[in-house]
């Protein structure tokens, strides 16, 4: 199992940024850079590279709307020249309210997007020209604009060619997707001992389809992570994030996050936290997280059951673990779990 961070900022990332230096001596295996209508995440990728020497520098995620296929490619391959081979894009669909609201585009075709758009990194990966005829089509045809559009390849040449690309995803028909083509899979707000009965069969279905070369499908989830005898209370520290997705991340009938929760069984806390968050009741929606699911989600509490949590996450298949550490000592707790992992 390797050891997997997102990097938390606020405001300023280079403060956040120029610590994950010693994280990575204390044995972290991979920093996660989102933005989902933040600042871009590789220029901060870029910046993390020139910083480590050895950390994996992972998106997470990418939209597969804001930039064409081609953008993406050139984006995986000039990320894994400037990091010497250590760049893992994570790919996904976001949200309506992101792309819709933020890019202007409009939300469709999610998955077929995110398929075409693996096709196309790893054709443009070993230097084939960019042929494709679907949703993305390259070159334009001749009938449409100037009609001057040929076959072109990646000029330069690439640092590997083969980038692991991840998806997010969390519905059957996209985890199934993620299971057939992608080297590993992003879920969120994962349940250990839940996962198999709202995902299993699809899991199961993708990777029926799944090509030998790519080896087993990776997955990469957690949860906050506190050590000690009387650390339980951290875990309201996690009300606020699990009540906006859940509530606010989306609307009534269209909140991935909101489904997912009753999927988990927690169908009634669901929708009460729905209807506080959106009508601006959040501290009462935060109150309504499931303490089980917080326990579940996290790893909190005493060394002996934060140990328990890792082989939990372990046995519903997780290859990397994620965590964020709430301690006076990141460093330490990272050095700490990569010892319990390793």
């Amino acid at each position: 199992m390797k050891l997997s961070m997102p990097l938390v900022y606020a405001g300023n990332p280079r403060e956040s940024a120029d610590q994950v230096a010693s994280l990575e001596k204390a044995g972290l295996d991979t920093i996660w850079v989102a933005e989902p209508y933040g600042f871009d995440a590789p220029t901060l990728m870029g910046y993390l590279a020139a910083k480590t020497e050895t950390v994996e520098i992972g998106a997470g995620i990418l939209n597969v709307y804001s930039r064409t296929p081609g953008a993406l490619l050139q984006t995986a391959a000039g990320l894994d020249n400037v990091s010497g081979g250590r760049a893992v894009i994570g790919l996904g669909a976001s949200g309506p309210q992101v792309i819709e609201g933020f890019h202007g585009l409009p939300y469709d075709k999610p998955l077929g997007r995110t398929r075409e758009i693996i096709e196309i990194i790893r054709m443009g990966l070993r230097r084939e020209a960019l042929v494709h005829d679907g949703i993305f089509t390259l070159p334009l045809p001749a009938d449409q604009g100037l009609g001057l559009g040929k076959p072109l390849k990646l000029l330069n040449r690439p640092e590997r060619p083969s980038v692991p690309l991840w998806v997010a995803a969390l519905g059957d028909k996209n985890v199934a997707m993620a299971a057939e083509v992608a080297d590993g899979w992003l879920p969120f707000l994962f349940h250990p001992e839940k996962a198999k009965d709202v995902w299993g069969d699809a899991l199961a279905k993708g990777s029926a389809k799944r090509s030998p070369e790519l080896g087993p499908l990776q997955i990469n989830a957690g949860g906050m992570v506190a050590i000690g005898d009387d650390v339980k209370g951290m875990l309201d520290f996690m009300r606020p994030m699990y009540a906006l997705y859940v509530g606010g991340m989306g609307a009534r009938g269209k909140n991935f996050y909101n489904d997912l929760a009753c999927q988990y069984g927690y169908e009634k806390e669901a929708k009460q936290i729905q209807d506080l968050y959106l009508d601006g009741h959040k501290r009462d929606a935060e109150a309504l997280v499931p303490l089980e699911w917080l326990e579940a989600g996290n790893l909190v509490g005493p060394a002996s059951y934060v140990k328990e949590r890792v082989a939990a996450f372990a046995e519903a298949g997780v290859t990397s673990l994620s965590v964020s550490p709430a301690s006076d000592d990141p460093a330490a707790t990272i050095a700490q779990v990569k010892e319990w992992i390793s």
